[in-house]
């Protein structure tokens, strides 16, 4: 198991806080794995330092989108793209 910290803007934060956002969409620069804890750190974009408040949430299930272009035409994806579906 993983510890792992990002930042995340305040309406996001909040979001996740009251448990109405459970996933997260990030670029694929990190490996992470169920199992890992992802320590979500608030963010204020205004005056660019870190709030002091902080989530963690343990990681569930990962989607890398690599691995799902093969069930869908490439002309497909350009043209809707995708998108995460959280339940």
């Amino acid at each position: 198991m993983r510890v792992i910290e990002k930042k995340t803007w305040p309406e996001l934060f909040e979001k996740v806080k009251s448990k109405e956002k459970n996933f997260d969409v990030r670029l694929f620069d990190f490996r992470c794995s169920p199992g890992d804890v992802l320590v979500l750190k608030e963010w204020d974009p205004k005056t660019e330092k870190y709030t002091g408040r902080s989530l963690r949430r343990k990681v569930k299930f990962v989607l890398k989108t690599k691995n799902i272009e093969k069930f869908w035409d490439k002309s497909e994806i350009k043209k809707h793209g995708f998108q995460v579906v959280g339940f």
